[in-house]
């Protein structure tokens, strides 16, 4: 201590010792040793509860840290993550992009896609900040969603019109909200709750982190989130085990009385191999308590080249298989899975060059979903997926395939030019066409209804171009 602040405190004891009454008829060596033990005890206290260190803002070991994985589908982006600070790893996501429909709708909507929306616009499909807070062991994540995102991902769920306090909007511009508390068991143990990210389909839920922008059937007709609770438990650095108990299939709420439940495993033996695979059984069709469903979503992705230093740097390659059906009463009519199935498959081949700041992929899959059951509702006259459309020709098994080919450039980690192309066909009138799906003069009636005297314009292909800029901080 100074000579001029221990007679700032000899000053005040002092000041405080006449007050008090205590001590005033002691010497003037008396008060500083009498200051001195209570300047000690103070350090001592002090001591006794020291401050955080950087031990607390993390958890002791960190799975899949072995090698980098960047390259794997759904995890591209920088390492650095510049809005740390203490407890705190912020995130900020910027997703702009521009779609042209070579069928130029009338109203300038895209049917048919969970991240493709509007031709010939402008538009922001994702502006989200928020981040993960890790404290000693608590830990939770928010992410916020605004832009397209927050209007088209609550339509695809019709558990909201079970009940009150109008659930699509009370989590429309949330897309990732959970709280837990992390044991250090083994190489770590998470337990969660809130709204997360399901990656049933492979594809990230952010177009940033992706091989293209527009995933195919599999990925794109499958849950982005699930809302319930998991553990995530990894019995070493290479393994990671996840049960889940949601309320549904991509649902705010629950469609039945019974929850739906699931399993994760993800496994990566080596920097070059991860395996992935999705397990789920529930009760998800609105109204239909007797309707069973389960659903298998298995990946597989390699990278089979990797030279960083080299003009062609890197090169993946990925697989995925889903299988699905649902059986019991319907209706009042038994059905079972000869009739109520899904199968789909997509395969993705990317190249990297120069360092790993250009890539190229191409690619693409296939479904039958001859009952319609993950078939997306195209918004014709405001149809979501709880009214459903008449005009959508269900009584024809459904089938459809899809190619992708899509040139990124990242002049940094943390920003992607995106240019893409895009083919979908399926085997009745399904994409938007040049005369749109809305009728003259907007919506008209309940979403969904009917318009006398009107079509919409539905085709069985779609041919469109897509240029994005995207920014992952």
């Amino acid at each position: 201590m100074s000579r001029a602040l221990f007679a700032v405190s000899l000053i005040s004891f002092t000041a405080a010792a006449q007050e008090e009454d205590v001590g005033a008829t002691l010497s003037l060596e008396e008060r500083v040793r009498l200051l001195e033990e209570r300047l000690a005890q103070a350090a001592d206290a002090g001591a006794a509860e020291p401050s955080a260190s950087a031990s607390d803002y993390a958890p002791e070991k960190t799975p899949f840290a072995f090698g980098d994985f960047s390259w794997a589908p759904a995890n591209n982006g920088g390492s650095q993550r510049p809005f740390s600070f203490g407890p705190f790893t912020g995130e900020l996501r910027v997703d702009t992009v521009y779609h042209h429909s070579f069928a130029q709708p009338a109203d300038n909507t895209i049917s048919g896609s969970s991240e493709v929306f509007r031709h010939g616009e402008l538009q922001v499909t994702q502006l989200g900040f928020g981040g993960d807070f890790y404290f000693k062991g608590a830990h939770a994540r928010l992410m916020t969603q605004f832009g397209m995102y927050s209007q088209t991902t609550p339509r695809n769920d019709p558990s909201a019109e079970r009940g009150q306090w109008n659930l699509d909007d009370a989590y429309r511009y949330i897309s990732e909200a959970y709280a837990g508390y992390h044991f250090d068991v083994q190489h770590g143990l998470n337990v969660q709750a809130g709204i997360f990210m399901s990656y049933v389909g492979l594809w990230s839920y952010y177009n940033f982190d992706n091989w293209t922008y527009q995933p195919s059937y599999v990925s794109s007709n499958t849950p982005w989130f699930f809302n319930g609770a998991r553990i995530q438990w990894f019995p070493n650095e290479k393994l990671k085990i996840e049960p889940w108990l949601v309320n549904g299939w991509q649902a705010y709420g629950r469609f039945n009385n019974a929850p739906g439940v699931g399993l994760q495993i993800r496994w990566a033996p080596t920097e070059w191999l991860v395996v992935l695979g999705n397990q789920y059984v529930g009760t998800d069709t609105l109204g239909n308590p007797d309707l069973k469903r389960v659903h298998t979503d298995d990946s597989i992705m390699v990278r089979w080249f990797n030279n960083p230093d080299g003009v062609f740097s890197r090169a993946a390659a990925s697989l995925t298989l889903d299988a699905g059906c649902e059986w019991g009463q319907l209706g009042g009519a038994a059905v079972d899975c000869s009739d109520r199935f899904f199968l789909g498959f997509m395969a993705y081949q990317r190249f990297w060059f120069l360092q790993n700041r250009v890539g190229f992929t191409l690619g693409g899959g296939a479904i039958s979903n001859p009952g319609w059951y993950l078939v997306l509702v195209p918004p014709i006259n405001g149809a979501t997926a709880y009214s459903g459309s008449p005009y959508l020709d269900t009584a024809t098994q459904y089938r459809a395939w899809d190619m992708q080919l899509s040139l990124d450039w990242h002049p940094v980690p943390y920003v992607q030019l995106r240019a893409e192309y895009n083919h979908r066909a399926a085997n009745v009138p399904y994409f938007s066409g040049s005369g749109g799906v809305t009728p003259p003069g907007g919506n008209q009636g309940a979403p969904g209804s009917t318009v006398a005297g009107w079509q919409p314009d539905l085709r069985p292909t779609e041919d469109r171009v897509t240029f994005s800029l995207g920014v992952k901080l």
